[in-house]
């Protein structure tokens, strides 16, 4: 807390006794009342605001990244480092927006006008500047639809859709990316047309889009790109978690793909935490049960692994690739108590 300078008139009343605080007791309580109500700290409430090997995939990384990276733009204010007119001033709070996710923050440059933002199905007339070819949105006038087209699988196209859902009509802003310096990638949002929220679509409509979501998924999980191929199951998830119950049955097709996905990008708690979820509703489904149980060793649960591992089993003998992971798991178990064997041997030898 940062305390007042020394006023000289309150030093000359320094004399008078404590008697006023006695003889108004209430307005001791009032003031220390209303003191206590007084937010603590603000800056925190503007951070708050609502969205692997390449620059872009590291926008993966936990919120910890974009903390930092805000920090340094905002300086040192603890520190003097010379007179206030040599000192860049940091822009204002309000021009700087981390996404919640941590992979970015917007810096705007130019102001849009309005309140609209684009929503689902907005086209938008896009200018960019910093962005790699790949991304396929260059420095001429590129059109993008929000929620809609195999644009968005990539890294780049995600950070892309994300920043334009929080920019107005002729909003000019710079991404800065957590980790190594790197040039800034700056975005205009033209124009756009107007969307709707998820909320405003039928249940057929989103049981369409998470069809298209949930194919193109599986295309490219074919094509060995697990990273967009879980992208396109979480969107696809995402849709059907808004209609009402029952709900879509696709829903646990679509957990145990993703978990599928996660397995091989090396999240297999995450892999193990869908499988738990398909296997609520449908506690014999072999898939959930051999890719949690694949989870659950690289997780070193070698039990868990091991009775998931043999019910498959038990509903499915032949399963071939659920033997191999067994007996697996057994010959990693038996390592395990041999070296924990050997060590209470030398502990009480």
């Amino acid at each position: 807390m940062e305390t007042s300078p020394a006023n000289p008139v309150e030093e000359r009343n320094t004399a008078q006794p404590q008697q006023q605080w006695e003889k108004n007791p209430q307005e001791k309580l009032d003031l220390t009342t209303q003191t206590r109500q007084q937010p603590q700290d603000l800056s925190t409430e503007i951070l708050e605001p609502t969205v692997s090997s390449d620059p872009a995939s590291q926008a993966l990384e936990t919120s910890q990244g974009t903390k930092n990276l805000v920090l340094g733009l905002e300086g040192d204010s603890d520190e003097s480092h010379g007179s206030s007119s040599e000192m860049l001033e940091p822009p204002p709070a309000s021009d700087l927006w981390p996404c919640p996710d941590g992979s970015f923050v917007k810096k705007i440059l130019v102001r849009g006008h309005g309140l609209d933002k684009p929503k689902l199905g907005s086209l938008c007339r896009v200018l960019a500047s910093g962005l790699p070819i790949e991304s396929g949105v260059t420095g001429d006038c590129t059109e993008l639809t929000v929620g809609i087209g195999p644009w968005r699988d990539d890294t780049w196209g995600e950070l892309i859709e994300k920043c334009l859902e929080t920019m107005c009509q002729g909003e000019e802003a710079e991404l800065q990316l957590p980790g190594p310096s790197r040039p800034p990638v700056r975005l205009t949002l033209a124009s756009f047309t107007p969307g709707r929220d998820s909320w405003e679509l039928e249940a057929s409509e989103k049981e369409a889009l998470a069809k298209e979501e949930h194919a193109r998924g599986t295309e490219l999980f074919r094509a060995g790109n697990p990273e967009r191929a879980a992208r396109c199951y979480g969107r696809a998830l995402r849709l059907l978690l808004t209609l009402p119950p029952p709900g879509s049955p696709e829903r646990t097709v679509l957990r145990a793909n993703l978990a599928a996905c996660q397995l091989l990008l090396g999240l297999p708690h995450l892999a193990a935490q869908n499988c738990d979820r398909v296997l609520e509703q449908e506690p014999e489904h072999l898939k959930a049960l051999y890719r949690r149980g694949v989870a659950q060793a690289a997780l070193g649960n070698l039990d868990k692994a091991t009775a998931d591992f043999k019910k498959v089993l038990a509903l499915d003998p032949k399963n071939r690739a659920a033997q191999e992971e067994l007996g697996k798991v057994i010959i990693q178990g038996k390592k395990q108590d041999a070296r924990l064997t050997q060590g209470l041997r030398k502990m009480f030898g």
